[in-house]
């Protein structure tokens, strides 16, 4: 004998009614562990996630005003959020802030001096009197060169250049070698001999 469901006797409704209602009932259950599971990881008191599982139980109503007031964010979206705001802060703070290079004082980046050794840590402009840095060839606030790091770069370009030529003539590197080298040893005179020659050509005795 099977049972009939709303007057139908028929088998084959019974056991597609029979599927309808595990259905409903599987998706009960779901749905009050998915409350519970989804409120743990948006809300961090344990009161309220309890409350949010117990109104789940209200079929299929908990769960539909659960998910219209539950927090928009999870709690690690949260913690990676206040992480990243912290080293942001964290990288803002040191480009401000620097160590003193003698005595590893904290000092800010316009220092003129450090207040604490009383050492230079940088110039000032002569136009605009702003702290400039000790790599810059001019200033960036008023556009006035600066004297030392100019003729400093000048000779940082030229010395760069003549290894460079160096580097792409060999041979001319190696001409400039042998005429220092004449040059010191006619200055020098003849070695081993214990003479150096007069302007006239003749040997000098050494007193």
């Amino acid at each position: 004998m099977t049972l009939a469901y709303f007057g139908i006797e028929s088998s084959g409704l019974n056991l597609v009614v029979d599927l309808l209602s595990l259905f409903v009932a599987v998706l009960y259950l779901s749905l009050i562990y998915w409350t519970y599971a989804d409120a743990r990881r948006r809300i961090l008191d344990p009161m309220l996630v309890g409350c949010a599982t117990a109104a789940s139980l209200f079929p299929f109503v908990g769960t539909i005003v659960y998910m219209i007031l539950r927090p928009p964010e999870y709690l690690e979206d949260v913690r990676e959020r206040d992480l990243e705001m912290q080293a942001a802060e964290a990288r803002l703070h040191e480009l401000d802030h620097g160590l003193c290079p003698h005595c590893d004082y904290r000092v800010e980046r316009d220092f003129i001096r450090c207040p604490s050794c009383l050492r230079k840590l940088k110039e000032r402009c002569v136009s605009c009197s702003r702290p400039l840095e000790q790599a810059w060839t001019i200033c960036p606030y008023c556009e006035t060169e600066v004297a030392g790091a100019t003729a400093a770069a000048r000779r940082t370009r030229r010395r760069r250049a003549s290894t460079e030529s160096d580097l792409t003539d060999p041979d001319r590197s190696f001409a400039s070698e042998e005429d220092a080298a004449g040059e010191e040893t006619a200055a020098l005179g003849p070695r081993g001999t214990g003479r150096a020659s007069r302007p006239g050509g003749r040997p000098r005795p050494i007193s």
